[in-house]
């Protein structure tokens, strides 16, 4: 009964366009109003304190700062071509550049946004005059996007981890494996399209080994980046929390020796953050005061007898949640999907047995597809913005968005053939975190 009416007031208030937080703080309040005569008004304040106040979940506004110092350091251009010089003779020529560079910034921004804008207004304008299908183009931008909340440092793994109360440095580990996995994939399945028909993406003239070989000086700054994000937390050295702000530090030092960093960046890069950090906070916040009302209202304790009676086994309960979540991210905003439905799921998996570190990398890539499901994908609306802003500057016609949602088809394939390697292999996702912190 109360998990009906929950699901009936989400319905109404994301089709009435309230706020995500705002919609999830008024299910826990009049859940709690109608079901229960404790005083939620009177714990509302402690809820909101607790979540925020985690230290977990200082990392967030860090990581979110992190990347939008890099976006306007300039350090991304020149990554993308030293990518484009050592990818672009390959079947699918520039387009394995799209993917391999939104894997590299993704290892040093964990956001999806960040990184689909960032690649995609460096990489929209060269291909205009290529003869490159425009609709792969922008689908292997939106897709290749998506591998910024899945390889680390990822924004959504630690949004996660509070809310499962699961190691978020095991599930940084898990995560890159898969992560790296499903860019290889995407890469495959344009090499695959470029084989069959060569006209979408014809390959490049690679430049001379000795240009090749310098423009690999334009990497260290990004790899040195990574090193003081990524290898602080796998040596155990620092925290994700301390990571983030070493990564802070670092990156306004790349950014001054780059000659980019002045009043009017440093203002810009934190109102974005601002902007962003507070956006995803008081959805988690919302999502908390549900979870607490759900929680005092029993419907945990339900969901678990029922899962019990249903007696499934742990990947049937995942391949169940993972039909469930690529329908609901259809039409569902990414972390809302994740942080409402979160706080029900959870009894069920913990008492199938299911590996919160493993489903937290599966859930991961469900929102990555849904970020480019269509019509909702967040995603897809940024590179129809970079494309309009480029096709604008050189006088040609926009594409529409169903250019994008036909572009990002084989690369949603891609990740549902992801999903299916790691139900069929775990330690896909499990190897590394039990190598470098034990079982």
């Amino acid at each position: 009964m109360v998990l009906s009416v929950a699901a009936g007031l989400m319905s109404v208030f994301f089709l009435a366009g309230l706020y995500v937080a705002v919609a999830l703080g008024l299910i826990g309040i009049i859940l709690m109003h109608f079901f229960s005569d404790r005083p939620l008004w009177d714990m509302l304040g402690q809820i909101a304190w607790n979540t925020n106040s985690s230290f977990v979940l200082v990392a967030v506004p860090l990581f979110i700062m992190m990347g939008e110092i890099l976006v306007r350091s300039g350090i991304s251009e020149r990554m993308y071509r030293t990518m484009s010089y050592w990818l672009g003779p390959l079947p699918g020529g520039l387009l394995h550049s799209n993917i391999a560079s939104c894997a590299i910034f993704a290892a040093v921004s964990g956001s999806s946004a960040a990184t689909a804008a960032t690649i995609g207004s460096v990489a929209m304008p060269a291909f205009r005059a290529r003869g490159y299908s425009d609709r792969l183009v922008a689908g292997s931008l939106a897709a290749g996007g998506t591998l910024g909340i899945l390889i680390p440092p990822s924004i959504l793994f630690i949004i996660y981890g509070v809310l499962v109360e699961e190691s978020i440095g095991r599930l940084y580990m898990a995560g890159f494996i898969p992560g790296f996995l499903l860019s290889a994939v995407f890469m495959l399945i344009i090499a695959v399209i470029a084989l069959i028909s060569p006209t979408t993406a014809p390959r490049e003239v690679a430049p001379a080994l000795r240009v090749r070989l310098i423009s690999l000086l334009a990497m260290l700054p990004m790899f040195s980046l990574m090193f003081v994000v990524l290898g602080t937390i796998y040596l155990g050295v620092a925290t994700p929390t301390e990571a983030a702000a070493f990564g802070v530090v670092a990156a306004l030092i790349l950014a001054a020796l780059e000659r980019q960093l002045n009043y009017q960046m440093v203002r810009e890069v934190v109102l974005a953050t601002v902007r962003s950090s507070c956006m995803i906070m008081l959805i988690v916040t919302g999502a908390f005061i549900m979870s607490f009302a759900l929680a005092i209202l029993g419907v945990p304790a339900q969901v678990t007898q029922w899962v019990a009676g249903m007696q499934l086994t742990p990947v049937s309960l995942v391949i169940f949640l993972v039909i469930f979540y690529i329908i609901l991210g259809t039409f569902m905003e990414s972390l809302s999907m994740m942080v409402t439905t979160i706080p029900i799921v959870l009894p069920a998996l913990k008492a199938a047995g299911v590996d919160l570190v493993w489903f937290g990398v599966i859930m991961v890539i469900l929102v990555e597809a849904a970020l480019i499901s269509p019509p909702e994908g967040i995603n897809l609306y940024v590179i129809q913005g970079i494309r309009r802003s480029v096709s604008s500057e050189v006088g040609l016609e926009t594409g529409t968005m169903m250019d994008l949602w036909i572009g990002v088809l084989p690369f949603m394939l891609g990740m549902f053939i992801v999903i299916a390697l790691l139900l069929m292999f775990p330690d896909l996702a499990l190897w590394l975190p039990n190598l470098m912190k034990g079982r």
